[in-house]
This record gives C-alpha cells, structure tokens and sequence, in this order.
C-alpha cells in the first residue's frame, strides 16, 4: 500500500499569514487615507514668510517683495480681498487671466488662457 507523503506545518502558520496581510491592508489603506487627506491638499505658499505677493501691472507676471517695501514700479498690491496665498488657489487662478491696468481697475488680459 503506498504511503501518502504530507508536509506538515506547525500549527497557526497560515493564520498568522492572514493576520499578517490583514495588517498590511489596514496599514495600507491608512496610508493612502492619510495622503488623500493631507497630501492632496498641500499646496506650497506664493511668497515667503517676511514677503507679500504684488502682480505686473497690464501683465500676469507676479513676484514677493519684502514685508515692510512697496512694489516697484510697474508692479502693484493685489487688491484687497483678492490676494493668492497658495500655488493654485482660487486667487492664483483669477489671476492667471486677469490684472490691474494703470489705473488699478482690474482687467481681463488679452491672450490669457
């Protein structure tokens, strides 16, 4: 009669496996939870601390002058309420497609977009 042959493991093997996957899944999907939380949503600053951001005036050119300066000339403050703080935020974007003609009226620039 021929002898069957089985390999025996020790006892819990297979289960601490799934255990062991079970974590790496819960681990992994914490992971990815946390980077669609806080990754998606890091944006860099338009300016430095110490500097405030000022935009080409008839342009859409921008630039960060030193907390305490005035713009230099052909430049000016973004006007009030409408500053951009982040890359790609909802000011940074306007501004992509809008400025301030000499007179500080805000225009749409030709070209843009």
């Amino acid at each position: 009669m021929p002898v069957s042959r089985t390999i025996s493991r020790p006892a819990g093997t297979a289960a601490a496996r799934r255990r062991g996957r079970a974590a790496a899944a819960v681990a992994l999907t914490a992971v990815t939870a946390a980077a669609a939380l806080t990754g998606c949503s890091i944006r860099d600053d338009i300016c430095s601390d110490g500097e405030y951001p000022v935009l080409a005036v008839g342009n859409t050119g921008s630039a960060c002058v030193p907390d305490g300066e005035q713009p230099p000339e052909g430049w000016a403050r973004y006007p009030e309420g409408k500053v951009p703080k982040q890359v790609d935020d909802k000011w940074d974007v306007y501004w992509r497609t809008h400025t301030l003609d000499e007179n500080g009226k805000i225009i749409d620039v030709p070209d843009a977009g």
